[in-house]
């Protein structure tokens, strides 16, 4: 059933962390205009607009200047509104498409000329029904062509059940949002054990994003630092992070973006693993340096 909405925060605090330079929101979304990129028919949620023109104003006041434009699913597998952005951004932003297998070796040339650098599946359960590997594991032999990842929006007993074909996949993965992992249940919990497992494998990366999904203690989100350090002393050269703006289907209260800016600096330990999260690692993973 398709529901409708909240819109982001209108009144984005600045941050009182100063992030430093070339910065990546390693993980936003564009939505709209409509007008010119419309909404897919069969979808599950209606957004509101917001815009690359409304997502360069929050860079503004967070401090970031590079981004990874994440293809979310009410625009289904017309990646326009993302290419568009990624265009207008002189260099400054890359993107993930959402794929089927209907796409040809030209489509997937498109995508990559036009700043595309992996394939998206969400089987968030809001959402969509468990994980199918099969067009995964077929289309990633298609996109390890053209060096992509893929990056999988995973609920965390999906990952438990799961394991073994997600190891079998035949290049780098990026975990969405710490796999939904449920702070009540504490690190211990079967699933992140399988995540900092993963994480001894250099294919695989994680994005600590999402606090505001998963955590039981708005607006401090407490609750979730123990989880995203937890994965930084793990694979500190494999960690990214975004912000999720404009934070489509949140069922809590919306997030302030300079909130989770902050939040992001307690979860590294320094400086310079703060670079690491935000500069160092996206521009090795989507070639901001090529």
């Amino acid at each position: 059933m398709e529901t409708t909405c909240l819109a982001p925060e209108p009144n984005t605090r600045k941050p009182d962390t100063i992030l430093p330079p070339l910065a990546c929101d390693a993980h936003c979304h564009v939505f709209g205009p409509v007008d010119r990129f419309p909404y897919a028919e069969k979808r599950s949620y209606t957004p509101p607009e917001a815009t690359v023109e409304d997502f360069r104003r929050l860079q503004s006041v967070l401090g970031t200047e590079r981004a990874v434009i994440v293809q979310a699913t009410c625009h289904g597998t017309d990646n326009s509104a993302m290419l568009d952005a990624i265009a207008t951004s002189e260099g400054r932003y890359r993107g993930i498409a959402m794929v089927d297998e209907s796409f040809t070796e030209k489509d997937y040339e498109k995508l990559h000329d036009g700043g595309v650098r992996g394939a998206r599946f969400s089987f968030a359960r809001h959402l969509s029904g468990p994980p199918d590997f099969g067009p995964i594991s077929r289309i990633a032999d298609i996109i390890a062509g053209f060096g992509w990842h893929v990056v999988l929006y995973l609920e965390a007993e999906d990952v438990v059940a799961n394991a073994d074909a997600l190891r079998r996949l035949p290049l780098p993965i990026v975990i969405d949002h710490m796999a939904r992992v449920r702070p009540e249940e504490g690190v211990q919990q079967e699933a992140f054990q399988l995540l900092l497992g993963f994480l001894e494998d250099e294919k695989f990366w994680l994005k600590i994003s999402g606090a505001e999904r998963l955590s039981n203690m708005n607006p401090t989100y407490d609750d979730v630092v123990p989880f995203a350090q937890a994965l930084i002393e793990a694979a500190p050269d494999r960690i990214i992070w975004g912000t999720d703006w404009p934070h489509p289907n949140m069922v809590k209260t919306m997030p302030n973006d300079g909130d989770l800016v902050d939040l992001l600096a307690r979860y590294a330990v320094n400086a310079d693993m703060l670079k690491r999260i935000v500069v160092d690692n996206p521009a090795r993973l989507y070639g901001f340096d090529d």
